[in-house]
């Protein structure tokens, strides 16, 4: 399906998100995003199951709770990015991001200083707030509007860079717990995320921030934000790229115990864990093509689509390991494939006039999704006593998910 020519229309107004900013800037800008998104991910949400079984071990509260208060810091971050969207369209990325940052750091200096459960827990609130200002959604904000029509390249650019914070946190979140503890770690992690990230979001991303016309009124520019979150077709998309997200976080979570349970080693299954992030690469080096070949409708529905089928393939498949572990790969590039869908799901019909607040509400969900989905895929799986069943009740989920987008209306610019 080809995309159609934008149009100014009620809800976007003017694609004034088409006239990037000055190339010199938006090229800094976007360097010092690529940093900023590996240490933001790496430090907030990869190190945590690295440390996890060391947390409970050493104050004597129980994994399922230490994993709690991270859960609820995700699903504070997913409820923060609602407001938050609304600041960055109104003011720019630029004070978000940088106040995201340093909440954020503080936040970090506050998991590894907690005496006790309850102020643990809401340094994980705390730092979850803060990720509103530190994840994907507001430097997606920030790159559709100041690349304009070369925002896909520079979007790709971008979870490229990120897809490697695991491959960096990982390892390095290991080799400092052995030394200096799980307390010690999170204090350098805190210092870490403040030196890079503070000054990063302060000093480069100073490129202009326009208000699109009518932003100045309040009522028209809400009024045009509520067509758009009340229309047909954005209630489809979205409920079918949250029980998409759904099912790829619950999987991905659980997939080191379904192969075990085919036999594979434990460390052959964190390596096959570990080189789906190779296959998130992957699949978003091929996403400028699938975006050239389908417009918005098409594109969603095939990457759902395939997203159910990879976690069906991985629910039914008994074997070899060779086999499993290129399954892993695959379920990977459908990820990172995935994430640049998303990216775009509220540009493409709706143009960049409105990004970051519409998107905002969008994330929403699908942040949620990801904060429940570890802990309701395992609850599923103990059910059913089974992780193949777990699997195919997840690729069911995201088959119901392509159904969902398959039938929204097209929207104003899409095909």
């Amino acid at each position: 399906m080809a995309q159609a020519p934008a149009a100014e229309t009620p809800a976007t107004g003017p694609a004034a998100g088409d006239a990037p900013a000055p190339g010199g800037a938006r090229r800094r800008a976007l360097a010092a995003l690529c940093v900023t998104e590996i240490v933001s991910y790496g430090v907030i949400y990869y190190a945590f199951p690295v440390l996890a079984t060391q947390i409970a071990a050493g104050t004597g509260w129980s994994r399922t709770a230490v994993t709690l208060a991270y859960s609820a810091g995700n699903l504070a971050g997913a409820l923060a990015g609602i407001p938050a969207g609304r600041l960055i369209q109104r003011h720019g990325p630029r004070p978000v991001m940088t106040a995201g940052s340093a909440v954020g750091a503080l936040a970090v200096a506050g998991i590894a200083a907690a005496p006790d459960y309850g102020l643990f827990a809401a340094a994980w609130v705390m730092a979850g707030i803060a990720t509103a200002g530190l994840y994907y959604p507001p430097a997606f904000a920030a790159l559709t509007t100041w690349y304009g029509p070369r925002r896909v390249a520079a979007l790709t650019t971008l979870t490229l860079a990120a897809g490697f914070a695991s491959t960096i946190f990982a390892p390095l979140t290991s080799a400092l717990a052995g030394p200096l503890g799980w307390r010690g770690t999170y204090l350098l992690l805190a210092a870490v995320l403040a030196a890079v990230t503070v000054p990063a979001h302060a000093f480069f991303l100073r490129l202009p921030w326009t208000p699109p016309a009518g932003q100045g009124q309040a009522g028209p520019a809400r009024g045009a934000d509520r067509n758009v979150l009340a229309s047909r077709t954005f209630l489809l998309l979205v409920t079918a790229a949250t029980l998409c997200a759904f099912a790829q976080y619950a999987a991905l979570v659980n997939l080191v115990p379904l192969l075990t349970g085919r036999g594979l080693t434990r460390g052959l299954a964190a390596w096959a864990l570990g080189l789906g992030g190779a296959g998130q690469v992957a699949g978003r080096l091929c996403y400028r093509r699938l975006a050239n070949r389908l417009g918005t409708r098409g594109r969603t529905v095939a990457v759902i689509t395939a997203g159910a089928a990879v976690t069906l393939l991985l629910g039914l498949l008994p074997g070899p390991a060779a086999l499993l572990v290129a399954a892993s790969v695959l379920a990977g590039a459908v990820r990172g494939v995935f994430t640049l869908t998303e990216a775009t799901l509220v540009t493409d019909p709706w143009g960049p006039d409105r990004y970051a607040a519409v998107n905002g509400v969008f994330n929403a969900p699908l942040a949620a999704a990801g904060a429940v989905a570890p802990s309701i895929g395992a609850a599923i799986a103990a059910a059913v006593g089974s992780y193949p069943v777990l699997f195919a009740i997840l690729a069911a989920a995201a088959a119901a998910g392509a159904a969902l987008a398959a039938a929204a209306p097209a929207p104003p610019r899409a095909a």
